[in-house]
């Protein structure tokens, strides 16, 4: 026997009682790992039983269970029913004669098997003393083997069902082929055949009289699939040998079985093939010195600000339109990732990632785009510390996942980026694992992602792991460019979970930076679903963000020009220094260092916007550590005295110069004829062009013109910073039922232990003389009883103290059971304390339907 045994109780009859026995604290544990239960709290134990059962919630249930406990469930549901402790104990560990060597798993079966034990019944997947293990029926038939259905072991039916239906004939000619005497009917031929099958020595003499192709067949079916294919009419000698002996049966006219009993002989007595009884170790892939991966993370840090910096201030001046199905375009997503200067995945992460920390959203408009958020500017006003904190926090708890962009839904149809399809409940719950597994590493140990792919394999097999639920359909292969489905769902959240922890600085070289230990060393770190566990995660994030400050180099600013029309920025910039600088150079290179680079069209830009050259001058003198380079003052000077000679204003569109050489220069060019241009006067040119199309050639054409106003003023062309109305960021999709918390717990615990009381307990008849309730049906109906009678019973509950049991109809006409003791009784109504409630109330005498005491306990 094991370590857990029932304490000399009365073993429980069906899985309501094994409820029953439980105390509350068991109650409330099952509650939470199992929170559809609760919805509605049901109104006693038998209903919790039943709900419980359902199909449903078993397999939402057993798709939570770790390898081991899956592994144990499917050995209890091939065993006899009821299974003791040593049988299935022999199912995971085999014979015991066999010779464990030390890397041998089944030593550690013994030891890990009550461990097992306790989370299935802790999730009321099993109940029943050890000596009468019982799986929950609908648990039994989703891991029971048919034909439909083969069960996980690879094991068939047993030789009863085998040969159900098999004439007693035959039966007789099989055991008197297997060497057996005759009996007087099937029921003990059966039982004859299954000894011989269940005895290792006269098995295995059965076994040495094979022929060796018959042996061979035997093998191949050994560890399942359990059926194979013969010829219908004239099976070969080997087939026919097994047949004759009932080692195969016939299950068609074409297909044969392999007994259970059978295979476990050959097996040696194992119900799997490979049992893992503990969880795989990380392994890890290489070890930098703990300094070297916090460097790299803080770097890796100040990257990923930067880079939704550039994004966002991308999609301000330029906003994406949304699709008109949702989400953004194909074009749209490629332009982006040019102007990140990273591959087309990376970028829909930095998109998704800024949608999901409502940093950007859809605008609203009639023409709807896509924009920074006004939360954006409150991001950005705020230190880069904190701000990682933000996004961390949002990419922990969010469920949508950017890798499935590009893949293809059940229909068809592409997933686009910041389009419905691709939140998965269970992606926040895949990342806080993952990299709380990393923990386990020493610091600065980078992990071997085959490692950690295969202890969260081990640890929910069932949910988005290898194997789709046993009973239930397993979906077509899917094609390269289709979106993954359950089996291969929680691998590739994993694969992402590295990468993109990696890209946000929680790990350098993929070992797990120090501030993020501190982040996921809690319990909200494990995967946060409810608001107050979201506040915590966010606390906790405060302080990880707080040990990141000192890592993350302060501000520059200044900036190193250099001869070649340069700037070398040798570190973060402070934002005002950064957002001019943007302007008047365009960005060449990133890394440690940012380099810029200063051309005609950038400066242009900065002239466009409202600055003057000298405004120019007196920037970079400001600001830079190295003298101003005299090509780089000629430039600024050259680009200033040629911008605005040129005037582009609304005719369809005009050009207007003072210069009437120039104007002639342009009519003479041949570029010019995609203008059409026409001569109104000699310093004024006309086109059929928009404004925006006319500035957008001219400069093509190498000049420098000006937007000019309706009442003849130099337009500034600065990008207006475009904002959304203000939104919130998007909700993550619930990975099935909240998570319910201790007081919703305990009130339902109490709830259900009160509507329990109330539906099974005995009462007591009125005394002689009176009139006896109504006895209580076995539907559980609430008693009835006149209203004379009703008053008796409370006023002599009063005088007792004694609890009553009574039907009560609300005012919306719902009917209850409660047990309540009576306080006092007068003008119409009963005051007492609820039971059920916990508190005390008041009840109007009217609407009780009927009262009875409770027996004696």
């Amino acid at each position: 026997m094991s370590p857990e045994q029932n304490g000399g109780t009365a073993a429980p009859r069906t899985l309501a009682d094994d409820l029953r026995a439980r105390d509350d604290s068991a109650l409330a544990e099952l509650l939470r790992i199992r929170p559809d239960l609760l919805s509605p709290v049901p109104n006693d134990l038998t209903q919790l039983a039943t709900r419980a059962g359902t199909r449903a919630s078993v397999v939402r249930a057993v798709e939570r269970l770790d390898r081991f406990a899956l592994q144990t469930a499917e050995a209890i549901a091939v065993a006899p029913d009821p299974c003791p402790y040593e049988t299935l104990l022999g199912l995971l560990r085999g014979d015991p004669d066999r010779v464990e060597g030390p890397g041998d798993p089944a030593r550690h079966v013994a030891g890990e098997l009550p461990r097992a034990l306790r989370t299935l019944r802790a999730q009321a997947l099993l109940w029943g003393g050890d000596d009468r293990l019982r799986l929950v029926r609908t648990a039994r038939e989703l891991l029971t083997p048919s034909p439909s259905a083969p069960s996980p072991t690879g094991l068939g039916p047993t030789l009863a069902e085998a040969t159900s239906g098999m004439s007693p004939g035959r039966l007789q000619d099989i055991l008197a082929n297997a060497g057996l005497g005759p009996t007087h009917d099937p029921v003990s031929a059966l039982a004859a055949l299954t000894d011989l099958f269940t005895d290792r020595a006269r098995m295995a003499g059965l076994l040495d009289e094979a022929p060796p192709e018959s042996l061979l067949m035997l093998d191949k079916l050994r560890w399942g699939p359990p059926y194979g294919s013969v010829h219908a009419d004239r099976p070969s000698p080997p087939v026919t040998w097994l047949l004759d002996r009932a080692l195969l049966v016939r299950s068609s006219a074409r297909t044969v079985v392999l007994p259970r009993e059978v295979a476990l002989h050959l097996r040696g007595g194992r119900a799997h093939r490979d049992v893992e009884p503990v969880p795989p170790p990380l392994m890890p892939r290489r070890e930098y010195p703990p300094e070297t991966a916090d460097a790299t993370a803080a770097g890796q840090v100040l990257s990923a600000l930067g880079t939704l910096e550039d994004l966002l201030a991308d999609w301000e001046s330029d906003p994406p339109s949304v699709l008109r199905s949702g989400g953004l375009g194909v074009r749209d997503l490629k332009r982006t990732a040019a102007v990140l200067d990273v591959p087309e995945p990376v970028a829909a992460f930095w998109i998704e990632l800024a949608y999901a920390a409502g940093l950007l959203a859809p605008d609203g408009e009639a023409d709807e785009v896509y924009a920074p958020t006004p939360a954006y500017d409150d991001w950005l006003r705020r230190p880069a510390h904190e701000r990682w904190a933000h996004i961390v926090v949002r990419w922990l708890t969010g469920t949508r996942v950017p890798a499935l962009v590009g893949a293809r839904d059940a229909k068809g149809r592409a997933l686009a980026a910041l389009g419905q399809g691709l939140d998965r409940g269970l992606t926040a719950d895949v990342r806080c694992r993952t990299l709380t597994l990393l923990t386990a590493l020493a610091p600065g140990a980078a992990p071997a992602q085959h490692s950690v792919l295969a202890r969260l394999r081990w640890e929910h097999p069932l949910r988005g792991g290898s194997a789709p639920p046993p009973g239930t359909e397993t979906p077509p292969t899917a094609g390269a460019s289709e979106e993954p489905g359950p089996a291969d769902m929680r691998a590739q959240l994993a694969e992402s979970v590295l990468h993109e922890a990696e890209l946000l600085g929680l790990t350098g070289r993929g070992a797990l930076a120090s501030y993020a230990r501190v982040l996921l060393s809690t319990e909200a770190g494990a995967g946060a679903r409810t608001a107050s566990e979201v506040a915590a995660l966010e606390a906790t994030a405060s302080e990880a963000s707080a040990l990141l400050a000192p890592l993350l180099p302060e501000p520059l600013d200044h900036i190193l020009l250099q001869a070649d029309l340069t700037a070398v920025a040798p570190g973060p910039l402070e934002r005002p220094l950064a957002a001019m600088l943007n302007v008047l150079a365009d960005v060449e290179s990133k890394g440690g260092a940012t380099v810029y680079r200063f051309t005609p069209a950038s400066v242009r830009r900065a002239l466009d916007a409202g600055r003057t050259a000298s405004d120019v001058h007196a920037f970079l003198a400001a600001h830079s550590r190295t003298p101003v380079p005299q090509p780089l003052s000629y430039l600024v000077d050259d680009v200033a005295r040629r911008h605005g000679r040129l005037r582009v204003g609304a005719a369809s569109s005009y050009v207007r110069c003072d210069d009437e050489a120039l104007l002639n220069e342009i009519m003479a060019d041949k570029r010019s004829a995609a203008l059409r241009p026409r001569q109104l006067a000699p310093t004024v040119l006309a086109s059929a062009l928009p404004p925006d199309q006319l500035l957008a050639k001219l400069r093509e054409m190498g000049y420098a013109p000006a937007a000019e106003s309706d009442e003849g003023d130099v337009m500034i062309t600065r990008a207006d910073a475009r904002r959304t109305p203000p939104r919130s960021a998007p909700d993550p999709v619930p990975d099935g039922p909240p998570v319910p918390d201790t007081a919703l717990l305990t009130a339902a615990v109490r709830a259900i232990r009160a509507g329990d009381h109330a539906a099974t307990a005995e009462h007591k008849p009125r005394q002689p003389g009176g009139r006896a309730p109504r006895p209580r049906s076995q539907g559980g109906e609430p008693p009835r009883t006149t209203s004379a009678d009703t008053i008796a019973t409370m006023q002599s509950a009063v005088l007792s103290g004694d609890a009553v049991w009574i039907g009560y109809v609300n005012a919306d006409g719902a009917a209850s059971q409660r047990v309540i003791a009576p306080v006092r009784v007068e003008g119409g109504f009963v005051t007492a304390y609820d039971h059920t409630a916990d508190e005390v109330r008041t009840y109007p005498l009217h609407r009780i339907t009927g009262a009875a005491e409770l027996a004696d306990n």
